[in-house]
Protein backbone atom coordinates (compact mmCIF):
# COMPACT_ATOMS: atom_id res chain seq x y z
CA UNK A 1 0.00 0.00 0.00
CA UNK A 2 1.65 3.11 -1.33
CA UNK A 3 0.46 5.93 1.23
CA UNK A 4 0.87 3.38 4.13
CA UNK A 5 4.73 3.68 4.90
CA UNK A 6 5.88 3.58 8.40
CA UNK A 7 6.50 7.42 9.48
CA UNK A 8 9.58 6.84 12.18
CA UNK A 9 8.80 10.26 13.13
CA UNK A 10 6.94 13.27 12.47
CA UNK A 11 9.75 15.45 12.90
CA UNK A 12 11.26 14.26 9.57
CA UNK A 13 8.58 16.16 7.98
CA UNK A 14 10.09 19.49 8.93
CA UNK A 15 13.08 19.06 11.06
CA UNK A 16 16.57 18.26 11.11
CA UNK A 17 16.88 17.02 14.59
CA UNK A 18 19.96 18.58 14.70
CA UNK A 19 21.48 19.45 18.16
CA UNK A 20 22.42 23.06 19.07
CA UNK A 21 26.35 24.05 19.75
CA UNK A 22 27.05 27.32 20.59
CA UNK A 23 30.45 27.25 19.68
CA UNK A 24 30.99 29.63 16.92
CA UNK A 25 29.50 32.83 15.23
CA UNK A 26 26.03 33.23 15.64
CA UNK A 27 24.24 33.78 12.07
CA UNK A 28 20.71 33.71 13.03
CA UNK A 29 18.81 34.83 15.92
CA UNK A 30 15.23 33.80 16.83
CA UNK A 31 13.42 35.37 20.06
CA UNK A 32 16.21 34.75 22.39
CA UNK A 33 18.09 31.73 20.87
CA UNK A 34 21.04 32.01 18.24
CA UNK A 35 21.57 29.56 15.70
CA UNK A 36 25.59 28.83 14.98
CA UNK A 37 27.31 28.42 11.97
CA UNK A 38 28.00 25.40 13.38
CA UNK A 39 24.72 24.57 13.41
CA UNK A 40 24.13 25.56 9.73
CA UNK A 41 26.93 23.00 8.45
CA UNK A 42 26.10 19.84 10.98
CA UNK A 43 22.66 20.10 9.26
CA UNK A 44 23.36 20.85 6.16
CA UNK A 45 25.61 18.11 5.70
CA UNK A 46 23.31 15.67 6.70
CA UNK A 47 20.72 16.67 4.79
CA UNK A 48 23.10 16.41 1.57
CA UNK A 49 24.36 13.06 2.86
CA UNK A 50 20.71 11.96 3.20
CA UNK A 51 19.96 13.03 -0.09
CA UNK A 52 20.77 11.64 -3.73
CA UNK A 53 23.77 13.66 -3.86
CA UNK A 54 25.16 10.76 -1.71
CA UNK A 55 26.13 8.86 -4.31
CA UNK A 56 27.99 11.73 -5.71
CA UNK A 57 29.97 12.01 -2.84
CA UNK A 58 27.52 13.58 -0.65
CA UNK A 59 28.66 16.97 1.34
CA UNK A 60 32.32 16.19 1.05
CA UNK A 61 31.99 16.65 -2.56
CA UNK A 62 29.57 19.69 -2.25
CA UNK A 63 30.85 23.64 -3.35
CA UNK A 64 29.29 25.38 -0.29
CA UNK A 65 29.24 28.56 -2.34
CA UNK A 66 26.02 30.65 -3.58
CA UNK A 67 27.38 30.21 -7.02
CA UNK A 68 26.34 26.92 -6.36
CA UNK A 69 22.66 26.41 -7.64
CA UNK A 70 22.56 23.23 -5.52
CA UNK A 71 24.05 25.16 -2.17
CA UNK A 72 21.08 27.73 -2.76
CA UNK A 73 18.57 25.24 -2.63
CA UNK A 74 20.05 23.35 0.53
CA UNK A 75 20.89 26.66 2.26
CA UNK A 76 17.46 27.85 2.12
CA UNK A 77 15.63 24.72 3.57
CA UNK A 78 18.44 24.22 6.46
CA UNK A 79 17.46 27.71 7.66
CA UNK A 80 14.10 27.32 7.49
CA UNK A 81 14.71 23.36 9.33
CA UNK A 82 16.36 25.22 11.75
CA UNK A 83 14.57 28.19 12.67
CA UNK A 84 11.31 26.09 12.72
CA UNK A 85 13.51 23.56 15.10
CA UNK A 86 14.18 26.64 17.45
CA UNK A 87 10.90 27.97 17.79
CA UNK A 88 9.27 23.96 18.56
CA UNK A 89 11.70 23.50 20.95
CA UNK A 90 11.21 26.66 22.84
CA UNK A 91 7.62 25.82 22.82
CA UNK A 92 7.97 22.34 23.96
CA UNK A 93 10.32 24.05 26.84
CA UNK A 94 7.43 26.24 27.73
CA UNK A 95 4.99 23.87 28.12
CA UNK A 96 6.93 21.63 30.36
CA UNK A 97 7.13 18.56 27.82
CA UNK A 98 9.24 15.86 28.33
CA UNK A 99 10.60 12.39 26.97
CA UNK A 100 10.85 9.88 29.99
CA UNK A 101 12.63 6.63 29.33
CA UNK A 102 9.40 4.81 29.57
CA UNK A 103 8.27 6.80 26.44
CA UNK A 104 11.51 6.12 24.35
CA UNK A 105 11.45 2.19 25.33
CA UNK A 106 7.69 2.20 24.30
CA UNK A 107 8.47 3.83 20.89
CA UNK A 108 11.66 1.62 20.71
CA UNK A 109 9.09 -1.38 20.90
CA UNK A 110 6.44 -0.46 18.59
CA UNK A 111 8.95 0.26 15.60
CA UNK A 112 10.67 -2.90 16.22
CA UNK A 113 7.15 -4.82 16.13
CA UNK A 114 7.21 -2.74 12.64
CA UNK A 115 10.09 -3.70 11.06
CA UNK A 116 10.28 -7.26 12.17
CA UNK A 117 13.01 -7.65 14.80
CA UNK A 118 16.55 -5.47 16.67
CA UNK A 119 18.37 -7.17 14.45
CA UNK A 120 16.68 -5.92 11.62
CA UNK A 121 16.49 -2.46 12.85
CA UNK A 122 20.15 -2.11 13.99
CA UNK A 123 20.30 -3.27 9.92
CA UNK A 124 18.43 -0.11 8.62
CA UNK A 125 20.08 2.40 10.98
CA UNK A 126 24.11 0.73 9.82
CA UNK A 127 22.56 0.97 5.76
CA UNK A 128 21.29 4.69 6.39
CA UNK A 129 24.40 5.17 8.78
CA UNK A 130 22.37 6.62 11.80
CA UNK A 131 24.35 5.31 15.38
CA UNK A 132 21.99 4.03 18.27
CA UNK A 133 23.14 7.47 20.10
CA UNK A 134 21.75 9.45 17.17
CA UNK A 135 18.75 7.18 16.87
CA UNK A 136 17.54 7.63 20.32
CA UNK A 137 17.81 11.49 20.37
CA UNK A 138 15.53 11.59 17.35
CA UNK A 139 13.00 9.57 18.88
CA UNK A 140 13.28 12.04 22.09
CA UNK A 141 12.47 14.56 19.29
CA UNK A 142 9.45 12.51 18.32
CA UNK A 143 8.24 12.05 21.20
CA UNK A 144 8.02 15.68 22.18
CA UNK A 145 6.57 16.64 19.01
CA UNK A 146 3.82 13.99 19.37
CA UNK A 147 3.16 15.71 22.62
CA UNK A 148 3.22 19.14 21.50
CA UNK A 149 0.38 18.04 18.64
CA UNK A 150 -1.25 16.29 21.31
CA UNK A 151 -1.42 19.51 23.60
CA UNK A 152 -2.64 21.62 21.01
CA UNK A 153 -5.60 19.63 19.63
CA UNK A 154 -7.18 16.38 20.01
CA UNK A 155 -6.41 13.66 17.27
CA UNK A 156 -9.17 11.12 17.34
CA UNK A 157 -9.29 8.76 14.11
CA UNK A 158 -12.00 6.37 14.06
CA UNK A 159 -13.07 2.95 12.37
CA UNK A 160 -15.68 4.67 9.98
CA UNK A 161 -12.96 7.23 9.39
CA UNK A 162 -10.77 4.59 7.91
CA UNK A 163 -13.62 2.77 5.90
CA UNK A 164 -14.41 5.71 4.44
CA UNK A 165 -10.98 5.91 2.84
CA UNK A 166 -10.23 2.19 2.21
CA UNK A 167 -13.90 2.61 0.25
CA UNK A 168 -12.58 5.81 -1.60
CA UNK A 169 -9.06 4.30 -1.96
CA UNK A 170 -9.38 0.66 -3.10
CA UNK A 171 -6.88 0.96 -6.01
CA UNK A 172 -4.32 1.18 -3.21
CA UNK A 173 -5.01 -1.95 -1.43
CA UNK A 174 -4.90 -4.03 -4.60
CA UNK A 175 -2.10 -6.76 -4.69
CA UNK A 176 -0.96 -8.87 -7.30
CA UNK A 177 -0.04 -12.65 -7.10
CA UNK A 178 2.13 -13.44 -3.95
CA UNK A 179 4.18 -16.42 -2.57
CA UNK A 180 5.07 -16.87 1.58
CA UNK A 181 8.85 -18.36 1.64
CA UNK A 182 11.74 -18.57 3.52
CA UNK A 183 15.41 -18.78 2.56
CA UNK A 184 18.91 -19.21 3.80
CA UNK A 185 21.66 -16.59 2.77
CA UNK A 186 25.20 -17.26 1.81
CA UNK A 187 26.68 -13.98 1.19
CA UNK A 188 29.26 -13.72 -2.26
CA UNK A 189 28.47 -9.64 -2.27
CA UNK A 190 31.14 -8.91 -5.12
CA UNK A 191 31.14 -5.23 -4.34
CA UNK A 192 30.43 -5.63 -0.78
CA UNK A 193 34.20 -7.95 -1.10
CA UNK A 194 35.71 -5.67 -3.04
CA UNK A 195 34.98 -2.94 -0.56
CA UNK A 196 36.81 -4.98 2.16
CA UNK A 197 39.48 -6.43 0.40
CA UNK A 198 40.13 -2.97 -0.39
CA UNK A 199 39.86 -1.40 3.30
CA UNK A 200 42.13 -3.65 4.98
CA UNK A 201 44.76 -3.05 1.68
CA UNK A 202 44.21 0.40 0.31
CA UNK A 203 47.06 -0.32 -2.00
CA UNK A 204 46.31 -4.12 -3.49
CA UNK A 205 46.78 -4.35 -7.16
CA UNK A 206 44.26 -5.21 -9.25
CA UNK A 207 46.05 -8.63 -10.03
CA UNK A 208 45.67 -9.32 -6.29
CA UNK A 209 42.26 -7.85 -5.61
CA UNK A 210 40.60 -9.64 -8.54
CA UNK A 211 42.16 -13.17 -7.28
CA UNK A 212 41.43 -12.51 -3.81
CA UNK A 213 37.47 -11.64 -4.58
CA UNK A 214 37.65 -15.04 -6.71
CA UNK A 215 38.80 -16.99 -3.70
CA UNK A 216 36.03 -15.69 -1.30
CA UNK A 217 33.21 -16.13 -4.00
CA UNK A 218 34.77 -19.74 -4.53
CA UNK A 219 34.24 -20.50 -1.23
CA UNK A 220 31.62 -18.87 -0.57
CA UNK A 221 30.07 -21.44 -3.15
CA UNK A 222 31.62 -24.71 -1.43
CA UNK A 223 29.82 -23.26 1.95
CA UNK A 224 26.58 -22.80 0.05
CA UNK A 225 26.74 -26.62 -1.43
CA UNK A 226 27.44 -27.60 1.75
CA UNK A 227 24.73 -25.76 3.51
CA UNK A 228 22.29 -27.41 0.87
CA UNK A 229 23.60 -31.13 1.13
CA UNK A 230 22.35 -30.60 4.89
CA UNK A 231 18.96 -28.97 4.16
CA UNK A 232 17.96 -31.82 1.77
CA UNK A 233 19.34 -34.35 4.39
CA UNK A 234 17.17 -33.05 7.14
CA UNK A 235 14.33 -30.67 4.95
CA UNK A 236 12.31 -30.57 8.21
CA UNK A 237 15.02 -28.78 9.73
CA UNK A 238 15.24 -25.80 7.86
CA UNK A 239 14.33 -22.88 9.82
CA UNK A 240 16.76 -24.30 12.52
CA UNK A 241 19.45 -24.83 9.74
CA UNK A 242 18.48 -21.42 8.95
CA UNK A 243 19.49 -19.71 12.29
CA UNK A 244 22.43 -21.07 12.31
CA UNK A 245 23.85 -20.89 8.71
CA UNK A 246 22.05 -18.17 7.60
CA UNK A 247 24.17 -14.53 6.48
CA UNK A 248 20.71 -12.97 6.30
CA UNK A 249 20.35 -12.51 10.29
CA UNK A 250 17.07 -10.61 10.15
CA UNK A 251 14.97 -12.67 8.62
CA UNK A 252 17.68 -16.19 10.32
CA UNK A 253 16.40 -15.09 13.67
CA UNK A 254 12.62 -15.99 12.49
CA UNK A 255 14.28 -19.31 10.81
CA UNK A 256 15.09 -17.66 7.62
CA UNK A 257 10.87 -16.62 7.41
CA UNK A 258 10.17 -13.49 4.42
CA UNK A 259 6.56 -13.32 4.86
CA UNK A 260 4.30 -12.75 1.73
CA UNK A 261 5.99 -10.53 -1.06
CA UNK A 262 5.18 -9.70 -4.73
CA UNK A 263 7.56 -10.40 -7.96
CA UNK A 264 8.49 -7.04 -7.65
CA UNK A 265 9.99 -6.95 -3.87
CA UNK A 266 12.65 -9.26 -4.48
CA UNK A 267 15.53 -9.42 -6.85
CA UNK A 268 14.71 -10.88 -10.34
CA UNK A 269 16.97 -14.15 -9.87
CA UNK A 270 15.13 -14.70 -6.29
CA UNK A 271 11.20 -13.80 -7.44
CA UNK A 272 11.57 -16.09 -10.45
CA UNK A 273 13.00 -19.12 -8.59
CA UNK A 274 10.80 -18.60 -6.08
CA UNK A 275 7.32 -17.83 -8.40
CA UNK A 276 8.47 -21.22 -9.79
CA UNK A 277 8.11 -23.43 -6.77
CA UNK A 278 4.67 -25.10 -5.17
CA UNK A 279 4.39 -24.38 -1.91
CA UNK A 280 5.74 -26.52 0.93
CA UNK A 281 8.94 -27.20 -1.66
CA UNK A 282 12.53 -26.23 -1.15
CA UNK A 283 14.83 -25.18 -3.99
CA UNK A 284 16.84 -28.28 -5.77
CA UNK A 285 19.36 -25.87 -6.59
CA UNK A 286 21.46 -22.61 -5.03
CA UNK A 287 19.86 -19.44 -6.58
CA UNK A 288 22.08 -17.09 -7.41
CA UNK A 289 21.35 -13.39 -7.07
CA UNK A 290 23.78 -10.77 -6.29
CA UNK A 291 23.71 -10.84 -2.70
CA UNK A 292 24.70 -14.49 -2.61
CA UNK A 293 23.83 -17.37 -2.68
CA UNK A 294 20.14 -18.68 -1.39
CA UNK A 295 18.24 -22.08 -0.36
CA UNK A 296 14.22 -20.96 -0.81
CA UNK A 297 11.79 -22.66 0.78
CA UNK A 298 7.86 -21.42 -0.33
CA UNK A 299 5.24 -22.30 2.20
CA UNK A 300 2.33 -20.79 0.64
CA UNK A 301 0.67 -18.92 -2.32
CA UNK A 302 -1.74 -15.99 -2.44
CA UNK A 303 -3.67 -15.21 -5.79
CA UNK A 304 -3.85 -11.61 -6.66
CA UNK A 305 -6.82 -9.87 -5.10
CA UNK A 306 -7.52 -7.22 -2.55
CA UNK A 307 -6.75 -6.58 1.15
CA UNK A 308 -9.48 -6.25 3.31
CA UNK A 309 -10.35 -3.84 5.07
CA UNK A 310 -9.97 -5.66 8.95
CA UNK A 311 -6.15 -6.30 7.53
CA UNK A 312 -5.36 -2.85 6.72
CA UNK A 313 -7.67 -0.68 9.60
CA UNK A 314 -4.99 -0.12 12.35
CA UNK A 315 -2.50 0.72 8.86
CA UNK A 316 -5.36 3.27 7.93
CA UNK A 317 -6.07 4.98 10.90
CA UNK A 318 -1.72 5.30 11.72
CA UNK A 319 -1.59 7.00 8.62
CA UNK A 320 -5.13 9.11 8.49
CA UNK A 321 -3.76 10.25 12.28
CA UNK A 322 -0.03 11.07 11.18
CA UNK A 323 -1.74 13.26 8.57
CA UNK A 324 -3.95 15.39 10.98
CA UNK A 325 -0.57 15.45 12.85
CA UNK A 326 0.99 16.94 10.75
CA UNK A 327 -1.40 19.21 9.31
CA UNK A 328 -1.90 20.76 12.85
CA UNK A 329 1.81 20.83 13.20
CA UNK A 330 2.14 23.31 10.23
CA UNK A 331 -0.69 25.14 11.24
CA UNK A 332 1.34 25.82 14.16
CA UNK A 333 4.38 26.42 13.53
CA UNK A 334 3.24 29.29 10.86
CA UNK A 335 1.58 30.76 13.57
CA UNK A 336 4.99 30.59 15.38
CA UNK A 337 6.83 32.24 12.77
CA UNK A 338 4.30 34.98 11.97
CA UNK A 339 4.62 36.27 15.70
CA UNK A 340 8.91 35.30 16.07
CA UNK A 341 11.32 37.78 16.15
CA UNK A 342 13.77 36.89 13.50
CA UNK A 343 16.91 38.29 13.19
CA UNK A 344 19.70 37.23 10.45
CA UNK A 345 22.68 38.08 12.13
CA UNK A 346 24.75 36.91 8.39
CA UNK A 347 22.86 38.74 6.06
CA UNK A 348 23.62 35.98 3.34
CA UNK A 349 21.22 33.51 5.49
CA UNK A 350 18.43 36.08 5.03
CA UNK A 351 15.97 34.89 1.71
CA UNK A 352 15.86 38.44 0.85
CA UNK A 353 19.93 38.52 -0.10
CA UNK A 354 19.70 34.53 -1.44
CA UNK A 355 21.45 34.70 -5.13
CA UNK A 356 19.59 32.80 -7.61
CA UNK A 357 21.66 31.71 -10.66
CA UNK A 358 20.55 30.62 -13.76
CA UNK A 359 22.69 28.15 -16.07
CA UNK A 360 23.84 29.47 -19.07
CA UNK A 361 22.63 27.70 -22.22
CA UNK A 362 25.64 25.64 -23.80
CA UNK A 363 26.47 27.23 -27.11
CA UNK A 364 25.87 24.68 -30.34
CA UNK A 365 28.58 24.91 -32.04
Amino acid sequence: MKKLLTCLALSTVLLSGCTLMHKSEGIIKVNDKVITQADFDKSFDKNVDKSFLKAFGGSKNMVKSDDNPMFGIFKEKIVNELIVKTLLDEEIAKRGIEATQEDVQNELKTIIDKVGSKEELNRLLKQRNISNDQFTEDLKTQIKIRKLVNSIEKINVTDADAKKYYDTHKDEFKHGEQVRASHILISANTIELIQQIKAKNPDISPEDLNKQVEEKLAAAKTRADEVLAEVKKSPESFEKIAQKKSDDKASAERGGELGFFPKEAMVPEFSKAAFSMKPNTISESLVKSPYGYHIIKVTDRMEAGSNPFEKVKDEIKFYLETQKQISVLKNFTAGLMKNAKIEYLNEKYDPKNVKVVTPKPVEKK
